[in-house]
């Protein structure tokens, strides 16, 4: 499939400065909701509001390509919910934002890929090797840990490369790199276009488990207007359940953001959508914590109850029931 690509960051801050500028709080109607996400399938959940939105609220959604712009939108009070990585979340936490995680919104969706006819059998096998990553991401703090687990030292057993995500096919297919890590679709494709093979999956139940992403808000909102939170965080339950109550057309409708549909039946069994919070989410976003303090990635730790607000999860829950 070709792709055209507009650099990531260029696209992120012409969305995020549209952001700021059409959606001052005095320019939208207290009833409308604006929700941040990403156009992938398995953050597809807010176009989806509208039809599980229970009155006055509306919604409005404005699609982004990365975490960093959608959480920079929701502080600048832009946004009202955006979605985020568990490990931007947490990085935003550990520096003092008031951000509040409500809900999750996938699980899984990344994969460990390697040349499709190259020597490597097992991860151990990529000792020496050139890997495509993006800093900063889930991703990296999975691939990090899949290398840990299995003999491999980061810093000096392999070549972590920069890549960046819509770039790792070609550079994997070209012999720029010898694997890499990221989330679906672009293992599949790599798998599909008959270039790479998926190796492992990067989940380990005992601690981290397959949480990737979540729903974030401001402390604030939920301090002076927990109903508008609550109105959210049920639309985005309904959604999720609908969704996955009828998966051809969660895929049929993901697949209008440019991926082909084929790819995305493929992807499905690695890509979760999800809504609800419970103790073990909260005690593997802790885990997760601590393996990115342990890289490096922060110096201290937040606090987990403060970053995860189980409330309004656990009233969704009953509204479903």
């Amino acid at each position: 499939m070709k792709q055209v690509k507009t650099p990531q960051c260029t696209v992120g801050f012409i969305l995020l400065a549209a952001a700021i500028f059409f959606l001052s709080p005095g320019l939208c109607g207290a009833a409308e909701l604006r929700i941040g996400t990403w156009k992938t399938a398995q953050t597809i959940q807010p176009f989806f509001y509208g039809e599980f939105l229970q009155a006055p609220f509306s919604v409005r959604v404005f699609p982004f390509t990365n975490p960093a712009d959608q959480k920079t939108a929701l502080l600048a009070e832009s946004l009202d919910m955006c979605g985020t990585t568990l490990a931007h979340a947490i990085h935003s936490a550990a520096k003092g934002q008031p951000v509040v995680v409500v809900a999750a919104l996938c699980n899984k969706c990344s994969a460990l890929v390697v040349k499709r006819d190259g020597p490597a059998a097992a991860v151990a096998d990529l000792k020496g090797k050139r890997i495509g990553y993006v800093p900063g991401t889930m991703h990296e703090i999975l691939l990090r840990e899949t290398l840990v687990r299995n003999g491999i030292f980061p810093a000096t057993d392999v070549a972590l490369t920069r890549v960046d995500f819509f770039d790792m096919g070609l550079a994997l297919a070209r012999g720029g790199i010898d694997a890499f890590l990221s989330g679906e679709p672009f293992p599949t494709m790599a798998v599909v276009q008959g270039y790479g093979r998926i190796l492992s999956y990067p989940y380990y139940r005992d601690a981290i488990g397959t949480i990737n992403a979540g729903m974030l808000v401001r402390r604030e909102t939920i301090d002076q207007d927990p109903d508008r939170v609550l109105a959210m965080v049920a639309a985005h339950a309904r959604t999720t359940e609908h969704l996955n109550a009828h998966p051809d057309r969660w895929l049929k409708r993901a697949s209008e953001f440019g991926t082909p549909l084929a790819v995305l039946e493929k992807a499905a069994p690695n890509m979760e959508l999800a809504w609800d919070m419970d103790e073990d989410f909260v005690a593997k976003t802790a885990a997760l914590g601590e393996r990115m303090q342990a890289l490096g990635v922060i110096d201290r730790q937040p606090d987990y109850e403060k970053l995860i607000d189980l409330r309004f999860a656990g009233k969704a829950r009953q509204m479903l029931e």
